[in-house]
């Protein structure tokens, strides 16, 4: 086995953009050595599992805005008892010996290529969803992780729920009959992030260009630059590509995990909002695997414009509802119900919101065994792929009245009771359908070998959103 010294003069000698850290060179008390990226929102209860998890240690902190990092920083001092060192350049955070793994809670337009440059450094990687901005990085991750042989676990936390664990071999096994149908359901009551006449200044304590990373520049007319960057394809992907991939990744775990789906189709517009936004605040989408019909619904309206609550379907808000021939589970994180025919609960399977979902990762890398991982990246990527494709769909799609929109639904009896539902809040909300047009996208064919597009009305056009363009100095490279 090398020294560690050898080791660091070899590295130093080596034409690559990191050195790699040796897998054995954990802290010395065995303790895995976290590093969290992005401190605000899912980052700080990342945060708290790294404290909670035995054989963890939180040693350092990355985020481009200096007053986030530094309020984060001092929280865990206060609420710990422990000083971790500060990052605002993600790729300085590589460098350190004293980091063994990173957590990327960044914005969704960042997380190939720092998972990517984390595999290339050495580090194991525990990525946010979706896993990948497009369906192109994903498959580069998959090929890194692999080339550099790191863990990579993503942040589908429903996959270490004990009560989904129980219930779909529960399901598998035949207890309610064959699924007839999956639907998933992302109801969340979300409001208009406004408009401003000139561009957003960014804040003076963020980096803006790291904060950007591989994003193209865009002037932004929204007043917030955090969290609201979900709304804007360039950074995000909706709510399909937000809440939706911990749903969709049910929906394929039910179904099997199936690989791509052969069929995708949305449906969608954003209503009610004269806002900077650019992606559905109402949609719905169809994924054809070529069996069992599955659909997934995105309502982010209030049920009212002057009640800020999210509408429900059979009282579900956001989960799934697996329909069989002999009743239907319905539940998400945190476990679930199962209904007869006639609509009586039967069942319960009670869950605890996969709170072994980073100690499960954590145990991965130490052993480096995959098999302890809980949400591996090959799967986790193909999820995340399903927001992809569904949103190349809608936005390849024509303008549609809500009377031509119907007229397309009623082909389909599922289909035309989903937009049913949709047409009633929307009446609430006396947004007219004439005026404010959804975007009624093509049936595309996708080909899960080559990855590609290959039917579909605007087919090859589409293909050209599976990869985007990239920022210099911050593209996502080709792995081979």
């Amino acid at each position: 086995m090398l020294s560690r010294r050898k080791f660091i003069k070899s590295s130093a000698l080596a034409a690559s953009t990191f050195a790699i850290a040796p897998s054995w060179a954990k802290a010395a008390n065995g303790d895995v050595r976290v590093a969290v990226v992005g401190v605000r929102g899912r980052g700080k209860s990342l945060i708290a599992d790294v404290f909670r998890t035995e054989g963890a240690r939180l040693v350092a902190l990355c985020d481009v805005d200096t007053a986030e990092l530094a309020k984060r920083a001092a929280a865990v001092d206060e609420e710990y008892g422990v000083t971790v060192s500060q990052e605002t350049d993600y790729r300085k955070l590589l460098e350190r010996n004293d980091v063994d793994a990173v957590v990327l809670t960044t914005p969704n337009h960042w997380h190939a290529l720092q998972t990517i440059w984390g595999c290339e450094a050495g580090k194991d990687v525990y990525v946010e969803k979706p896993v990948c901005h497009t369906v192109w990085e994903g498959r580069q991750m998959v090929a890194a992780a692999k080339k550099y042989n790191r863990i990579v676990q993503a942040g589908f936390q429903n996959r270490s729920d004990v009560g989904l664990q129980e219930a779909f071999p529960w399901i598998h096994a035949g207890n309610i009959g064959e699924i007839k149908m999956v639907r998933g359901l992302c109801y969340r009551n979300r409001a208009s992030i406004g408009k401003i006449d000139t561009s957003l200044v960014p804040p003076k304590s963020v980096d803006y260009d790291k904060w950007l990373g591989p994003a193209e520049h865009q002037d932004l007319y929204r007043p917030e630059l955090h969290y609201d960057w979900h709304w804007d394809f360039n950074t995000g992907n909706g709510d399909l590509g937000n809440q939706g991939p911990h749903e969709l990744d049910i929906m394929r775990w039910i179904l099997g995990d199936p690989d791509h789906p052969v069929k995708i189709q949305s449906l969608g517009g954003r209503f009610g909002w004269d806002d900077a936004g650019d992606t559905p605040n109402m949609g719905i989408t169809t994924f054809d695997w070529g069996g069992i019909p599955a659909l997934f619904e995105v309502r982010n309206l209030w049920v009212k414009p002057e009640l800020n609550n999210a509408p429900n379907f059979k009282g579900s808000r956001v989960g799934v509802i697996v329909t069989c021939e002999g009743g239907e589970f319905r539940g998400g994180r945190g476990g679930g119900f199962v209904y007869d025919n006639d609509g009586e609960r039967v069942k319960a399977f009670k869950g605890d919101r996969g709170s072994n979902h980073f100690p499960a990762f954590v145990k991965a890398v130490n052993s480096r065994k995959e098999s302890d991982v809980a949400a591996h990246l090959e799967s986790a990527y193909k999820s995340s792929c399903l927001a992809h494709l569904g949103n190349i769909s809608y936005l390849k799609g024509k303008d549609a009245e809500g009377k031509s929109v119907e007229k397309f639904a009623s082909k389909d009896g599922v289909l035309e009771e989903a937009l049913g539902r949709y047409n009633e809040q929307m009446a609430e909300w006396s947004i007219d359908q004439s005026k404010e047009l959804w975007k009624l996208g093509p049936e595309l064919e996708f080909d899960a070998r080559s990855e590609k597009f290959t039917g579909g009305d605007s087919y090859k056009q589409a293909n050209k959103l599976l990869k985007k363009n990239y920022r210099p100095s911050y593209a996502v490279p080709s792995i081979a």
